[in-house]
């Protein structure tokens, strides 16, 4: 039986256990929120060195990095280098986007290398399989083909799979309809639309769903309905595509959820600020509930080089609001592969949005966090306040590097002139 099965007939699996325990739940309301479908235990029974993550409703709000070679760049060292940083810097889980180089090798090592949840695409090792190894266009895939490179990540022990289901006829219609400026930005949103374009035929994904869910279900794995239609500009936001697709996406959970398979939705992209909180209503009305992955959101289009921070904004209005799971944004979004540095940067960025989005959903122990920080600053302990913080070696490197002068006991920014020194001072008078 799959988790989803087992939690239905009342069965708190071992995997449930494990997960409800590193997320400080109750292990049966995990079980009772895995039924409903508003959580999920994310993992793959082939990942056999992986930790079940547990993501959805009352959990804190998990975060994901993106790492993954190109063309330009197909080093293995290099990207077990950002796995190991991802996971240092605190995030629960990886995605392998890998397009260049040994993709099989690369994924497999990265799997090797962590205990971490890790997700792929594997249109995109289809992709370029197709067009490497075949000599053919991205376009000639076979149905077969695309299937093939799906087993490939499941059997490799891959916890969530990427598959754009919700990309159709009608929905492509509904693009060039309205129109957009940036049209589709998603690799395997664009990828699925050329070939069921020059094919004139249907996304085979979501022409043979049935399929996907016979293939997936031994694995256990979970399901992430991606977003290809996700806005990759604020002009192009909550327009009629994304939100057809969406629509489509809760259609796919409920057929998903009566075959035993864990769901997750994808979300955008870019979105302005006042559009967030809707963009999470209509995901969790229209998809009843599962668990909410969104990239960001960024909340402006012009801040190449500081993305990492557009997209903090984004996710801590957007997991505020109910979303569940932020896939992080580096300094180099829009210009270039990350470094290990740019993955540390947006993996910090995001930490603080999740943890920011949990003191707003009252998860427990989150705002003691804040108040524990608070008492140290206070009492000028400095020790503690390293300990507490999100980045305790960056924390403590700054005040190491400023010079202070260790006499007075405060920092450079007051010195001797420390508001919590003066008030203490008044105590000590009064």
């Amino acid at each position: 039986m799959t988790q989803l099965e087992m939690a239905r007939q009342g069965i708190v699996s071992d995997k449930m256990k494990q997960a409800a325990a590193a997320a400080g739940i109750d292990a049966e309301l995990l079980r009772q929120r895995i039924a409903e479908g508003t959580a999920i235990v994310c993992h793959n029974n082939k990942h056999t060195n992986g930790r079940p993550l547990a993501v959805g409703k009352g959990l804190p709000t998990r975060v994901n990095a993106n790492i993954g070679t190109s063309k330009d760049d197909t080093s293995i060292d290099k990207e077990l280098e950002k796995a190991r940083v991802a996971v240092a810097a605190g995030a629960d889980a990886i995605m392998d986007l890998s397009t260049g180089g040994p993709i099989d090798e690369i994924r497999r090592a990265i799997i090797a290398e962590t205990e971490a949840c890790i997700g792929s695409v594997p249109l995109y090792q289809a992709a370029c399989d197709t067009v490497v190894k075949k000599g053919k266009a991205i376009v000639d895939m076979t149905v077969d083909e695309i299937f093939d490179g799906i087993k490939k990540h499941l059997d490799d022990g891959v916890d969530f799979i990427t598959v754009h289901c919700g990309v159709t006829r009608a929905t492509v219609e509904r693009m060039d309809n309205e129109g957009r400026i940036m049209e589709v930005v998603s690799r395997g949103g664009s990828f699925t639309v050329a070939w069921m374009t020059r094919n004139d035929a249907e996304n085979p994904l979501y022409e043979h769903y049935d399929r996907l869910l016979e293939l997936v279900k031994p694995y256990d794995a979970t399901l992430s309905l991606g977003d290809g239609f996700r806005p990759g500009c604020l002009a192009d936001a909550t327009d009629r595509a994304q939100i057809h697709e969406l629509i489509v996406l809760g259609e796919l959970t409920q057929r998903a959820w009566a075959a035993g398979i864990q769901v997750m939705i994808e979300g955008p992209g870019h979105v302005p600020l006042n559009q967030i909180e809707t963009n999470i209503q209509l995901q969790k009305r229209l998809c009843h509930g599962a668990p909410f992955y969104v990239l960001g959101p960024l909340v402006t289009d012009i801040a190449p080089g500081y993305d990492h921070i557009t997209c903090a904004i984004g996710g801590s209005i957007a997991a505020s609001a109910g979303a569940d799971f932020l896939c992080y944004v580096t300094p180099s979004e829009h210009l270039c592969l990350p470094t290990a540095e740019d993955v540390h940067e947006g993996v910090m960025a995001t930490r603080i949005a999740a943890h920011a989005a949990d003191i707003v959903k009252g998860l427990p122990g989150a705002m003691e966090k804040d108040i524990a920080m608070s008492k140290a600053r206070k009492a000028l302990d400095w020790e503690t306040q390293y300990c507490l913080a999100i980045d305790p070696e960056l924390a403590r490197r700054r005040r190491g590097e400023s010079g202070v002068d260790e006499e007075h006991g405060a920092c450079t920014m007051c010195g001797e002139f420390c508001a919590y020194k003066v008030m203490d001072e008044r105590k000590q008078q009064s």
